[in-house]
This record gives structure tokens, sequence and C-alpha cells, in this order.
């Protein structure tokens, strides 16, 4: 088992490092150097750490350091139960560090245990100057080098309330198109490189030899296998017409994707995509999500988006027989989690959260190809979601900046009945959207853990830190059936299919 300790040291030199088993005498010591050159970062893999276990690290320089801990991953075959969060989208719109409270999210999520955390793109917005006067100075600019991006991920990594979260929990992360420029495409934008850079100078991945692969899966025990999509290095331009040459993940990363997933063992498999499948994001002329529906949720007469790899991706898992498939996606800056019914005999969810702090979005019309089905959506808060897996259940809880449940979602695992099938869980009554209700409301040193791959990544960093967080604004909620309305209670509400 092994992780990647992150820190950022203080000034050039060296930097001594503890690390071991939480409430074990035994103790690896190590020394790394950094440079101003690095900006002054250090990443260093651990190796050969105890399974399953909880561990503790110390990063010291000149006397001052910073301490925290993270938990790895069981072995394939351990039955243990797994609680992860996710969420994406981090000062954005110019929900940048407030002066009064920093990102205040990270102190509801500091409060729910968990293993590790999915950070699903927008981790930083390079392309979005942070000028407004109630937010901490340092981010008044647009980044277009090397030094620019990096301060860009430094401003946001010196939140107090974020690096108290990040010393205590395992961390895999992935961009989306901010950490560049909005909805850029890898191979025609020429800042992606250095925007690449910068990601992985503070955002270290373990996932291979190739040290520009961002795609990558981590196995956690028996119940979870997680798939980690890169949607942006390899993608076609999003203005051209969706067909069988376009593409968001490229050949190399789509053939792993189909041969990993079907191969799994595990019990619930997690596909991260920092963009989602089913809500159109960007211009109908430069879709930037997979999907090219239209604002009522059909497909239009040509259109742009990624809907061929989508659906071809979906059919070999459907032909292949995967059950329990879930997406996990964030991006749209609101909440809602979605059950997919595309085939009569075949299921998936998609789980969206976010944003932890930026413009606040609302809900929109699903993709109907997919035969979605609205669990729960809701808009204007900021907002993080929990996955907590049993062997008999899976529970999602999406959660507001104040750590208020919102909402509860159960499903149980299903069993293969048949090739390109399962059971276990209730297929719709008819195509699209279910009869039942949709409902939408509006309304000093930092230290962290793992990154990807088998490794995690860990982080120390000398913080010159002041809080922010921008503040969510509720409002009533609203339930829509496709022709009637009905009053809904906007207290925390929970579903558990039969």
């Amino acid at each position: 088992m092994s992780a990647i300790l992150w820190a950022r040291a203080a000034r050039a030199g060296e930097v001594s490092i503890e690390v071991g088993a939480a409430g074990s005498n035994a103790v690896r010591r190590l020394v790394g150097k950094v440079s101003a050159a690095d900006d002054l970062i250090l990443r260093v893999p651990l190796e050969e750490l105890t399974p399953a276990t909880r561990h503790r690290y110390r990063v010291t320089q000149d006397g001052q350091r910073a301490e925290g801990e993270f938990t790895t991953a069981p072995p394939p075959d351990h039955p243990a139960g797994v609680t992860f969060l996710w969420s994406g989208d981090l000062g954005g719109g110019g929900f940048c560090r407030s002066l009064a409270e920093g990102y205040r999210i990270f102190r509801a999520m500091a409060r729910r245990p968990a293993d590790f955390f999915l950070f699903v793109g927008d981790t930083m917005y390079a392309d979005v100057a942070c000028n407004k006067r109630d937010t901490v100075p340092g981010a008044n600019f647009r980044a277009t080098t090397l030094a620019e991006y990096r301060a860009r991920h430094r401003y946001n990594r010196e939140d107090v309330e974020f690096q108290k979260f990040l010393r205590g929990i395992s961390v895999y992360a992935i961009w989306d198109d901010h950490e560049v420029k909005s909805d850029f495409a890898g191979p025609t934008e020429p800042l992606m490189p250095v925007g690449r850079r910068a990601f992985l100078d503070y955002w270290p991945i373990g996932a291979s030899g190739n040290l520009t692969r961002l795609h990558r899966s981590v196995r956690w025990g028996r119940l979870l296998e997680v798939f980690i999509l890169d949607t942006r290095q390899y993608r076609s331009d999003n203005s051209l017409p969706d067909g069988p040459r376009k593409t968001m993940l490229g050949a190399a990363q789509r053939q792993w994707l189909l041969d990993a997933v079907p191969a799994s063992t595990a019990t619930w498999k997690v596909v991260v995509s920092s963009v989602p499948l089913a809500i159109p994001t960007g211009r109908p002329e430069r879709r930037d999500s997979w999907t090219n529906a239209n604002i009522f949720g059909l497909a239009p007469e040509s259109g742009t988006g990624f809907v061929t790899e989508r659906d071809a991706i979906l059919r070999h898992f459907r032909e292949r027989g995967v059950k329990n498939l879930i997406f996990v996606a964030a991006d749209v800056h609101h909440a809602e989690l979605i059950r997919h019914h595309p085939h009569a005999d075949w299921s998936f969810h998609e789980f969206i959260a976010g944003p932890l702090s930026a413009t606040l979005g609302q809900p929109r019309p699903l993709d109907e190809r997919l035969g979605p089905r609205s669990l729960f959506a809701q808009g204007g808060i900021l907002n993080f979601a929990e996955v907590t897996i049993e062997p008999t259940q899976l529970a999602v809880r999406v959660l507001d900046d104040q750590g208020h449940v919102l909402f509860i979602y159960r499903s149980r695992p299903s069993e293969p009945s048949a090739a390109g099938c399962s059971t276990g869980s209730p297929a719709p009554r008819r195509r699209g959207r279910s009869s039942s209700p949709r409902c939408r409301s509006a309304s000093s040193p930092a230290a962290r853990t793992p990154t990807p791959g088998p490794a995690p990544t860990c982080w120390a960093t000398r913080a010159r830190a002041t809080a922010s967080s921008g503040s969510a604004t509720s409002s009533s909620a609203r339930c829509a059936r496709r022709r009637s309305r009905m009053s809904c209670s906007s207290r925390a509400r929970s579903i558990t299919p039969s």
C-alpha cells in the first residue's frame, strides 16, 4: 500500500518527515529537499504502508511543523465498509476566500468522518479573477504563466479551513476546465501543458510511470472501486459535430475504461467524470458536457457534445453485464441524484454535487435518451455529498455548507441475473422520467493525504492563510410532476428503492 505525502515549505532546503501507524511507536523518518524552482513543494512517495490503517505524519522545518492523518485502503478481498465525500468547484464566480469566514464549507466537511475525499474538478478558477471587496487579496488576476497558475492553487490551499480539512483525510483529485481555461480541449489549448504542470504540482498523482497521465483507478476493499476520468487532456474541440470520430477521453483512456470497469470484482463501481452525463453545459454550438440535449431534454437534429462516445461506453457496460454502476460528477453548481434507465433491462446512477464555493446554479432538464429519473435536485446552495457503503446497501447524503443533511438516498446492490442485465432494482414503468414526483428547490502549515492511483496523497503546507467561504442562499422547495404541482418539505428527505 502506498501514498504520496505533499508539503510546501517556508524556504528552500531540507524538510523532515515522520510517518507511522496511529497509536504505534514505530515511526519512519525521512528527509526531503525543496527548491524555489519547484515552488517549495515536496512530494514524498510512501511505500509499503499497512493496509486499512490510520496513519499519522509530521512535517518539520526550522522548528515549525504540520501534522495530519490519513487512512490507507484495505486489500481487495477485505469486506469492511467505506465512506467517502465528493464535491467540486472551489473559488469561482467571485466566491473566493471571504475575509470573514474563509471557505466555511470545509468546517462542515471535516465533521463528517470519511476515508477519502474525491475532488471532482475545478479545484481552483485560474481564469476568473478574485476581485470582490470582501475576499482575501492575492488572486485578482487570470493565470497564463506557470507562476500564476501555481499562485492560484496556492491561494486556495492557504485557506485555514481547507487546510484543517486536508490534514485529516486522503484525497483523490482530478481537474476540469478552470484549472486551465473555461471549456478547454487539451489538444487545441496552448495553455494546457502549463496548467497541467501546476495541477500536478499541487495535486500529485501516482497513477503510473506516465507523468502526464491523470486517469486511474482506486480499489477500496471488496465493496468499492473508483475509476477517475480525465475529461480534458485528450478531448476533441467542443465545436466539432458529434459523431464516431469525436472523443472526450481519447482512444487509450476509453479502452482502459471499457476494459477496467467490466473486469472489476468490486461490488460497486464508481466512475468519476468532472462533467455530467445527462445535463447539458456550454452553448448549443459548443456543448462541454457529454450530452447535447436541448432545453427540453431532447436530442437536437444535429449537435455538438459527446453523446456518440457516451452511449457507446454505456452500451458496452450493459452488454458486459456491469451492475451497481455509479457516475459521480460536479461542474453544474447544483446537487442532483439521478437514476438512469436507458434500456429495459439495465440501469445506473449519476450523482452530482457542488459547488463548494462558486456561483450558485439551478437544476435543468435532463437528457431523455438516458431514461432519467431525478430523485433529488436542489440549487441555490453550496453543498457536498457523502457516500457510505456497507455490504447490504449504499447510502448517499447531500449536505449544505452548514452540514445539514438535505436528502438521503439508499440503494441495495444488484446481483447478476444474465448477460447484460441485473436484478435488485425496480424498472420504471415507462421510458423517460418516472411518474414519481421530482423534487427541485432553489433556493502555518496545512497537511493532507492521498491522491490517486494505488497511491493517495498527503498534504502539509506552510500557511500564510486567511479564511473564506461563500454563503449559501436557501429558498423554498418545490416538487414537480410532469403536469401537476405539489408542495414538498425542504427538510431532509429519504428514498429507499423497494
